[in-house]
């Protein structure tokens, strides 16, 4: 039996992603046959799929599926444009994709409890992009246009989905977590991406609890209506983005892992 299972989330159906060694979930308005799983299906938030992207079908992971799980498998989440790889190189095609993609527990994995995406850096955005996205930043601390140093998670998050949203978002968030996680995103300036993780199923449930918690708390604040552009409307998948690393790292023991970002629509 393999040890791992990992499933890739896409709101389009796709005959590539079909071809790899992966299960596949369907979310938002397209229309899959049964090689997808419903998200629709039983307990569900499908009708917040376009606030809450993959986590849309995390949730119905979680109520539906997770408590069925062998306790020993490896469960693992992906997305229809990145991908777990085992080693960081160029790849150009699927079927490259599909030699390269990890569909097995590395024995160096073994001693660990989760596996997170390589970090991303926040620390060198663009000019152009700091100045418009940035105003009230800047006027409030000048010294961010120069200093690398002053990029942090939360500087990032200002300025891309909203000024002081992340603030008012960790205010909702438990105690045990919520002064922790505020140092963790005003001093850092690297986090693993894109809420793709691989853990087991007792870990998985209390990250999701933990997650929906938070999650569904916010949403009594910042709603849905009044969420507009890309960057806001998604504001429930971005929060959770910068949530998982934190937690994570705070409850398991981690090792990153190598990711891809490849658009398999385009190849």
């Amino acid at each position: 039996m393999n040890n791992l299972i990992v499933y890739c989330v896409t709101n389009k159906a796709s005959k590539d992603l079909e071809s790899l060694p992966l299960r596949l979930a369907g979310v938002g308005k397209g229309k899959f046959s049964k090689k997808y799983i419903n998200s629709k299906l039983n307990k569900n938030i499908q009708h917040k799929e376009k606030n809450y992207s993959e986590l849309t079908f995390h949730y119905w992971f979680w109520k539906n599926k997770l408590s069925k799980m062998n306790k020993n498998i490896w469960i693992g989440f992906c997305q229809k444009r990145r991908f777990w790889i085992k080693k960081k190189k160029k790849i150009n095609s699927v079927s490259q994709l599909k030699k390269n993609l990890i569909v097995k527990i590395p024995k160096n994995w073994k001693k660990f409890e989760s596996i997170l995406c390589n970090p991303i850096s926040v620390s060198n955005p663009k000019k152009i992009k700091m100045i418009k996205r940035g105003v009230r930043n800047y006027i409030k601390d000048p010294t961010i246009f120069f200093l690398k140093k002053k990029n942090t998670i939360k500087l990032h998050f200002d300025r891309n989905n909203g000024y002081g949203v992340l603030d008012k978002a960790i205010n909702l968030m438990d105690l045990k977590d919520r002064e922790e996680f505020r140092k963790f995103v005003s001093t850092k300036k690297v986090f693993s991406p894109h809420i793709m993780f691989i853990t087991k199923k007792k870990i998985m449930h209390k990250w999701f609890k933990d997650l929906f918690y938070w999650l569904f708390k916010c949403e009594k604040i910042f709603g849905f209506k009044n969420l507009k552009g890309y960057d806001q409307t998604r504001l429930y998948a971005y929060l959770a983005e910068r949530y998982l690393p934190f937690w994570f790292n705070k409850y398991t023991k981690v090792k990153t892992a190598n990711w891809i970002f490849f658009d398999i629509d385009k190849n």
